[in-house]
């Protein structure tokens, strides 16, 4: 299914439509502030199951979304430097590397205790996480081959994809540079992959 929303104003019955989905154990492509990605209910063991078998990756390679702060209070512990920089950079396209709390299910954790943490610039994923009440697990939808690469034009995304996926959100052409990926589980922060975002 191919959906078009738009991020200035997200529709509710669109939105809605894109939880049920998420409840069921469903998995989406949808845009963020950076690339395309796959996303899923934190909870849903089954659908995370689904993405790892999309992207070939495991666990260290998932972030989740969160709607605001507090929401990345809840599921990861957060000094009050840490909190500084965050709310002077969020909502924006960073990643940031967070020492996880024990509200992060295990399923997703896959033997590690760290999650990297977003809440992008982008009205659609911010729409979704707070209608359906909890963090999206996130991967970035990347071209196959040896060269990554990060496809923005959704109707390819869906071409590609919509038989494999639940449903493609339609959140007009993407940014072809993923986030800025900052590990905060040290003494100082430290960027670990350049992306779209300068830290302020």
């Amino acid at each position: 299914m191919l959906i078009r929303i738009y991020p200035e104003n997200p529709n509710e019955k669109a939105i809605a439509q894109v939880v049920d989905i998420l409840r069921r154990d469903g998995v989406i492509v949808y845009p963020t502030d950076s690339v395309y990605a796959f996303g899923c209910s934190l909870h849903s063991t089954r659908a995370i199951e689904r993405i790892r078998t999309l992207t070939g990756k495991q666990g260290d390679d998932f972030s989740i979304i969160c709607h605001d702060l507090s929401g990345i209070a809840a599921y990861a512990r957060v000094d009050t430097p840490t909190f500084k920089l965050m709310k002077r950079n969020l909502p924006g396209p960073f990643t940031f590397l967070l020492s996880a709390s024990n509200k992060v299910p295990d399923k997703f954790l896959d033997r590690k205790k760290t999650v990297g943490v977003r809440i992008p610039a982008n009205g659609i994923p911010l729409a979704i996480v707070e209608a359906l009440g909890n963090p999206l697990v996130t991967a970035s939808v990347k071209t196959p081959g040896p060269e990554t690469e990060y496809t923005t034009d959704p109707s390819l995304i869906y071409e590609r994809y919509g038989d494999r996926v639940d449903m493609v959100v339609d959140g007009g052409y993407g940014n072809a540079e993923p986030s800025t990926i900052v590990d905060c589980t040290g003494d100082e922060p430290e960027i670990i992959r350049e992306g779209i975002g300068e830290l302020i």
